[in-house]
């Protein structure tokens, strides 16, 4: 599964560079997505471990950021929408874009790894 994780995080560092290009580089929250992806990336890379343990507690680091991460972005499409309508506007299509973008790869990490998880377990006990 840490291989899968720096996967994702290639991804998400992509998604936060071409959001921010999208953008006219004028908007550094469009990078948002390349934290999560360094994030990713470092603790993926202390994952490649040999140590079961270690790498237990680094791919939970990295489960417990990406299941924050998918809920804050899920609050934050829905404030923006609110306020984009409060407002009288629509939401900037390449920010709601990049956002549902992020949470969508937010969750299907989650989920990845949830799965992940309960086959190990299932594997322990057999």
């Amino acid at each position: 599964m840490a291989k899968v994780t720096l996967v994702f995080a290639v991804l998400l560092i992509a998604l936060g560079l071409v959001s921010f290009v999208s953008t006219g580089s004028e908007h550094y929250t469009a990078l948002i997505p390349v934290v999560f992806g360094l994030i990713f990336a470092v603790f993926g890379g202390l994952a490649l471990s040999p140590n079961p343990s270690r790498r237990k507690l680094f791919m939970h680091i990295n489960v417990t950021v990406a299941t924050l991460g998918a809920i804050a972005t899920g609050v934050e499409i829905v404030r923006s929408i609110f306020h984009a309508r409060a407002a009288g506007t629509i939401p900037d299509p390449i920010a709601i874009n990049a956002k549902f973008a992020l949470a969508f790869l937010l969750l299907l990490y989650t989920l990845l790894c949830v799965r992940s998880f309960i086959a190990a377990r299932r594997g322990r006990r057999a």
